[in-house]
């Protein structure tokens, strides 16, 4: 897997190829993702659209190096602000679509609120802090505790305890009750939102939060009986909607020539 040097450290990446005259896709994982846990959608979802596509892992994620920051509620800031950026213009990407999922759609919401970008699709995103995360959270502890999520994880992560407790420990700390991104967004790019009405993570009052921050044009897509994640339980829904939100709002490869 190709890597990156950063000022943080370096970071596992790999571009899928497309239309360079497109604005490229780029994958933001969520807060136990990595490059490899999208499976086959990014390379799916780049083949239907026709772009380009960034997959990376996050540092302390996947085969990447070590976050060597410490873990407080402004991490998805930081990330957002910071790093993203650099690693943009180290690859010589420009106003790109950003795919998150999770805390990478909350990514997403936050670096389009301050840099340009073509469009956002945010699939499950965390606007501010309520009593779904605590639960989903404390559920997914026990879990990784009796063994079957740390072994999913360690299958994808070099560092599967590190990644499991930075996450769920900032989360579930007394800081984080109070954690929000709401005034801080003000996102005019198109964003489409789309969160399972099944989503263990978080209720659908997120989608409107986020529908609030966004003075461009907003779409949400509420897949019936699904979970957090989307991508992986309906990816051809997923694929369709992204596609056609992009068709509808995006330039095409001949008006970007």
């Amino acid at each position: 897997m190709p890597v990156i040097d950063m000022r943080n450290g370096p970071l596992e990446y790999v571009v899928i190829d497309g239309d360079p005259d497109l604005a490229p896709l780029v994958f933001l994982h969520g807060g136990l993702g990595c490059l490899a846990a999208w499976g086959r959608f990014p390379a799916l979802l780049a083949a239907a659209t026709g772009r380009r596509a960034l997959v990376y892992s996050r540092h302390g994620s996947g085969g990447s190096g070590p976050d060597p920051l410490p873990r407080t509620p402004r991490y998805m800031h930081e990330h957002a602000q910071d790093v993203l950026p650099e690693l943009l213009g180290a690859l010589g990407m420009r106003r790109p679509v950003l795919v998150g999922h999770s805390d990478g759609a909350s990514i997403g919401l936050l670096h389009a609120s301050a840099h340009p970008v073509e469009a956002v699709v945010g699939m499950g995103p965390h606007l501010y802090y309520e009593d779904e995360n605590r639960i989903g959270i404390e559920n997914a502890r026990a879990s990784y505790e009796a063994g079957p999520l740390a072994r999913k994880m360690a299958m994808v992560h070099d560092d599967p305890r590190g990644v499991f407790e930075r996450w769920s420990g900032v989360w579930l700390s007394p800081a984080f009750r109070s954690w929000s991104i709401e005034d801080d967004l003000d996102v005019t790019a198109p964003v489409l939102v789309i969160q399972g009405d099944a989503d263990e993570y978080g209720s659908l009052a997120q989608v409107d939060a986020a529908e609030r921050a966004v003075r461009g044009p907003f779409r949400r897509l509420v897949p019936e009986g699904c979970d957090h994640y989307p991508h992986l339980v309906r990816p051809d829904l997923v694929i369709d909607a992204v596609g056609d939100f992009l068709a509808a709002h995006t330039p095409t490869a001949e008006a970007a020539r």
